[in-house]
């Protein structure tokens, strides 16, 4: 008997597209700002921790192990010291690479005059943005509000897929552009938060076909 589909308009589940653009999202190990209590943007952030290092080392390992990644051949980083390291421990486990591309659009929230600030120097000289009520408020002088935020990283994201059509591309990112990917790929509700636990070193891997982007996984933290 052959297979009885519904009609495209309200089927839940569809099979892989081999043709479809994966962009696979991986949060960066332990940074020294998530620890320091620094605000860590472009001058703020001075790389990874020892932990942070070994975290994505065991990501790398495992990668080695399982190939499931070999199809990759673009790697992408974000401007930020700690996502630039953890590119480059990628890059080890992942054959038929060229040189890591650097993506501004694909860097956590921008802190304007806050960068390099800790959180109680952010609140006693700007306050702290409550984007409980507002979220088009920037998070301080010359920074990103949340909302601006989300869109630029899905534009970012919408780019990087038109860029490398039909491509694997494994991004070296951060927790926040992980939690507006979700926001502005899937529920188109860039004013949201969700208050995502997105575990260093873990893998989100998105689709993008022409049935439009579909997650595949979050989170995937597993090193064996």
């Amino acid at each position: 008997m052959s297979k009885v589909e519904p009609p495209p308009g309200l089927r839940t589940t569809f099979d892989e597209d081999p043709s479809a653009t994966r962009i696979i999202l991986v949060r960066h190990g332990e940074a020294v700002v998530n620890i320091s209590g620094v605000i860590g943007g472009h001058e703020g952030c001075t790389g990874l921790t020892p932990k942070g290092r070994e975290q994505v080392s065991a990501l790398a390992h495992r990668l080695k192990i399982s190939h499931e990644l070999d199809a990759a051949r673009v790697l992408v980083s974000s401007e930020l010291s700690r996502a630039k390291e953890t590119a480059d421990i990628l890059k080890t486990a992942l054959p038929g690479l060229g040189d890591i591309e650097i993506e501004c659009d694909l860097c956590e929230l921008h802190p304007g005059v806050a960068d390099g600030l800790t959180w109680d120097e952010l609140i006693e000289r700007y306050g702290a943005a409550d984007w409980r009520g507002d979220p088009t408020v920037a998070f301080a002088p010359e920074g990103e509000s949340w909302v601006g935020f989300v869109k630029r990283v899905t534009n970012g994201l919408e780019a990087l897929s038109r860029r490398h059509p039909g491509a694997t591309i494994v991004v070296a990112t951060h927790a926040g552009v992980i939690e507006a990917s979700v926001l502005g790929l899937m529920l188109m509700a860039p004013e949201r938060r969700m208050g995502l636990s997105t575990k260093h070193a873990s893998i989100t891997e998105w689709e993008r076909s022409d049935r439009g982007w579909r997650l595949m996984r979050y989170n995937d933290a597993y090193v064996g």
